[in-house]
């Protein structure tokens, strides 16, 4: 089982699971998530790999922060998190909002980015997500976005709220009843969802920050996209103008939880791409 900790960093405190030994790996959950999205992943790694998961700020067991919800500032929580643990570096993995402070941190800080997988998400700010906007952004982008209001909706609520978004993102088949438990109980209160809430309020600034980011540099490190239901190739063409080195792979007949609907699918593309071995173009279920 992983070994959770306190870690401080940038005045507030990450709950942190880690397990396993080895070179650094470092995931970065989405909403509404916490670091118990990635069980399966943390386990199939570990033998090789030191896995380090944190809710993110305002997430899970973290501190409620105030502010500190743009991309910006995720990016560098999470580059003060792996100094604060020791580690020199790290491949980054990132889906749903982990994607963007993912893909910030190692435009940022190639330094201390070995390698990133970054899935289901699009990274606001960039161009080549035409078509899966093409009907306007999914409609919780905005019900998130106005401050206070969701919150006030849906207090009391949450179990409901989550159940629809796990359900979808599986395709129906929803998550174990402990992890979802987990989940639940990370949402409720209305402090709660106000710092999940606080995410898609701060993604005007966030897609600043990227397009900033962009302009001034290129994305070097060896990366893998990976795609799903309903997100697919739309972060891939994303990111191909900007990336050096990309490898892009998808999913099918999966949900948009990945690590929960297809762990073991998700285990066969990042085990040879972290070990810099080819990635198979196909997978078994």
């Amino acid at each position: 089982m992983p070994e959770l900790r306190r870690v401080a960093v940038n005045g507030l405190e990450l709950n942190v699971a880690l397990n396993g030994a080895g070179p650094a790996v470092l995931l970065l959950h989405g909403f509404p998530h916490t670091w118990e999205l990635w069980e399966e992943t943390m386990s199939g790694l570990s033998g090789q790999y030191t896995v380090i998961a944190p809710d993110l700020r305002g997430f899970g067991a973290s501190s409620r922060a105030d502010s500190g919800y743009d991309v910006g500032s995720l990016a560098g929580d999470a580059a003060a998190l792996l100094e604060a643990l020791g580690v020199p570096d790290a491949a980054v993995v990132g889906i749903d909002a982990g994607t963007p402070p993912a893909f910030l941190l190692a435009m940022s800080r190639p330094d201390l980015v070995r390698q990133l997988v970054v899935m289901e998400s699009l990274v606001g700010g960039l161009p080549g997500a035409g078509d899966f906007l093409a009907a306007g952004a999914p409609w919780w982008f905005g019900f998130h976005a106005v401050p206070g209001l969701a919150e006030s909706v849906l207090e009391g609520n949450e179990a409901r709220y989550i159940d629809w978004f796990l359900t979808a993102g599986t395709l129906g088949r929803g998550a174990p009843p402990r992890i979802r438990d987990a989940f639940v109980r990370a949402y409720t209160g209305r402090e709660a969802l106000r710092c999940a809430f606080s995410y898609y309020r701060a993604l005007p600034e966030s897609a600043v920050q990227i397009e900033q980011a962009v302009a001034a540099g290129r994305l070097t490190v060896p990366t893998m996209t990976v795609g799903a239901h309903p997100v697919g190739a739309a972060l891939e063409r994303q990111l191909q103008p900007f990336t050096d080195d990309l490898t892009a792979r998808r999913l099918d007949d999966c949900g948009h939880i990945i690590p929960l609907h297809r762990p073991r699918a998700l285990l066969e593309l990042l085990r040879p791409f972290l070990a810099g071995e080819p990635v198979p173009p196909t997978l078994e279920r």
